[in-house]
């Protein structure tokens, strides 16, 4: 028996992350250590992380999410709203761990203090800039 209610019946399901990687680019572990950091953080607030295969350099992290619905408000019972938290092609390159958690809290728990994480971001958030920005990620296998 399980101790988590089914999400069909919660009147609020839990969030989903999804992490899409190009499996032609070997980046399978590198899903799986954001997957990691995510559950441990945020291990009571996230219904499930997803590792999905794909190809051609892909490299996406989605939160599928539905906000918590106001007292007043009527609820359609569509699928949760999407937002996408990292796109390798548009933010260039990889996240740094701690950006992708504080994206992800800023959706499911804006008013939530990641202690060590949020310390000196606007500093952080400067001298990356100066700097350039982050990592690459070109991959030469499917050359993009």
């Amino acid at each position: 028996m399980s101790a988590l209610p089914a999400q069909g019946n919660a009147p609020c399901p839990l969030p989903r992350v999804t992490i899409q990687f190009c499996t032609q680019c070997k980046w399978m572990l590198r899903a799986a250590y954001y997957a990691q950091e995510l559950l441990s953080t945020f291990s009571l607030s996230l219904g499930e992380v997803a590792l999905q295969p794909s190809t051609g350099g892909t490299f996406i992290v989605t939160i599928h999410h539905q906000p918590r619905p106001r007292q007043d408000a009527s609820q359609d019972g569509g699928a949760p709203p999407s937002r996408v938290l990292w796109d390798r092609r548009v933010d260039g390159g990889f996240p740094e761990t701690k950006e992708l958690k504080r994206r992800v809290r800023d959706v499911i728990e804006p008013g939530r203090d990641l202690g060590h994480v949020d310390r000196d971001h606007a500093k952080e958030k400067e001298e990356g800039a100066a700097a350039g920005g982050v990592e690459g990620g070109k991959c030469e296998d499917c050359a993009s």
